[in-house]
């Protein structure tokens, strides 16, 4: 089957075809490194990453590209206030490149939990700098920028074609609309590339314009077309970036001879929590680092990375996602039930005969296998192909609970199935289970209860025996007794 991809330019789903045949090249904008990162950083770079990862599994060379923002990020998302790097460091009392390694350490941090495997190129925005002033001076030259008091703007009215990503058209930008608008600027629409640095600002560049520091959007143009050349194939990012920041890249990246820059835009949905807009000034943030640790006033406990990834892929990356206490209780359940069963499968691969898989467990398997492709192939659905994770859990539950005896090769081949669909996929089944409802203290206290039942079962006390199993079932815990020891389930 064709990959089928939904292009934000167009508004399509679309077939997908590379520029160059079996390389892809994807640059996802990424984090302004003024803070720790929250659960909107995760939605994204969690939906990304399983896009490269399945784009790597379909053959493809990927090089991915994502930035770290470390200047010219301001604190209105367009082209006035402060820069949020500065004013973080102004916050904290420390050099502002002293707060860009502090939050970048720990957004890597983070996605490391997350198993969000690093891009393959992680370019600063302050490493750029010369091919920042380069672009900008052959936007002046082409007619399509102006320079007015050191500072350089982008003339929208220069390109025809601005607004088609977000689908605004310029006579619609009425001036103090979207910010307040200087009067050094021609159009209120007008974008910076280049801004001078006012008195005591710590982070200026010299430019031919003067001392000064560049503008947020053309710092992804330039970052993308140096690894990714231009065209290339696919840009990401969140949804809330469409405009202004990806509709100026277009436009800066396109005017000067017309060559496409992105061929396929991605975006993913945004975050709300308990149905409302995350934001601190609500009450409501949720950064990461508190959800792995349980000190977020919004969460009732920790919730593992693994928990919070499978989550996540548990809705559509275009879909909206609602974080709550119950909708994370139910993912670390369900996570768990898959854990539970790789991890039998596992614990029964040395005890079997060795022989081949069976030719019934082939055919299951590949059935399954294509399944997941299918639904992979219509725009990453990752939520209804965890569905077919789940098909093959019951289906491998079932097998292992038959009276059929499964040889080394039947469970090596279940294995290898969760590992490449479960793992390599969508990065939720890692080699080293460890149970997300509790991890090996709650396997430690499963097995002192499955004790202290097998002692009672011993001395034909079988009401103690039989009290520990129903409890546990209650809790929604099941025992099962084997001819080699007793195992426990989560069943809801």
């Amino acid at each position: 089957m064709a990959l089928y991809v939904q292009n934000s330019l167009t508004r399509q789903k679309e077939i997908f075809t590379s520029v160059k045949e079996g390389f892809v090249g994807i640059y996802v904008c990424g984090p302004t490194v003024y803070g720790h990162s929250h659960i909107g950083h995760a939605k994204s770079y969690v939906s990304f990453d399983v896009i490269v990862r399945y784009l790597r599994y379909s053959g493809y060379k990927v090089r991915y590209v994502q930035n770290i923002t470390d200047v010219g990020h301001l604190t209105d998302n367009a082209d006035s206030g402060e820069d949020k790097i500065l004013k973080q460091a102004r916050k904290e009392r420390i050099e502002p490149m002293e707060v860009v390694e502090l939050y970048t350490h720990s957004y890597f941090e983070d996605m490391d939990a997350l198993n969000v495997l690093r891009p393959d190129i992680s370019p600063r925005a302050s490493g750029h700098i010369p091919e920042q002033i380069a672009l900008t001076e052959k936007l002046i030259e082409t007619g399509h920028a102006y320079v007015e008091n050191g500072s350089v703007y982008f003339d929208v009215s220069s390109f025809d074609e601005y607004g088609k990503l977000s689908g605004r058209k310029i006579d619609e930008l009425e001036e103090g609309v979207r910010v307040e608008v200087k009067s050094e600027k021609r159009h209120p629409a007008d974008f910076a590339l280049w801004k001078q640095a006012e008195e005591g600002h710590l982070m200026r560049w010299q430019s031919p314009w003067g001392e000064g520091y560049p503008g947020w959007h053309i710092e992804c143009s330039v970052m993308a077309t140096k690894y990714l050349g231009q065209p290339f194939d696919i840009h990401g990012g969140g949804l809330e970036n469409i405009f202004p920041h990806h509709e100026c890249e277009i436009a800066q990246s396109e005017a000067i001879d017309g060559s496409q820059f992105a061929k396929y835009w991605l975006h993913n949905n945004m975050v709300t929590v308990n149905g409302m807009k995350m934001g601190k000034s609500l009450g409501n943030a949720i950064d990461l680092k508190s959800a792995f640790n349980g000190t977020n006033k919004n969460l009732s406990k920790a919730y593992s990375p693994l928990v919070i990834r499978f989550f996540i892929l548990s809705s559509h990356y275009r879909s909206p996602l609602d974080f709550s206490d119950e909708a994370l209780q139910a993912a670390e359940k369900g996570l768990a039930r898959l854990h539970a069963t790789v991890k039998l499968v596992r614990d029964q691969i040395g005890k079997a005969h060795e022989e081949k898989a069976s030719i019934g467990v082939q055919n299951t398997l590949l059935k399954y296998r294509r399944e997941f492709v299918g639904l992979m192939d219509d725009d990453f659905n990752t939520a209804a192909a965890i569905g077919i994770l789940f098909d093959l859990n019951k289906s491998v539950n079932t097998l292992l609970n038959s009276n059929e005896i499964l040889s080394s090769g039947s469970l090596q081949a279940i294995d290898e199935t969760y590992q490449t669909l479960g793992e390599d996929i969508l990065g939720i089944i890692p080699k080293d289970i460890v149970n997300e409802a509790g991890g090996d203290l709650l396997d430690g206290l499963f097995g002192v209860l499955i004790t202290l039942r097998t002692d009672a079962r011993t001395k034909r006390d079988w009401a103690t025996a039989d009290k520990i199993r129903d409890q546990l079932s209650e809790l929604g815990v099941i025992l099962e007794d084997r001819p080699d020891g007793t195992i426990w389930k989560l069943v809801k």
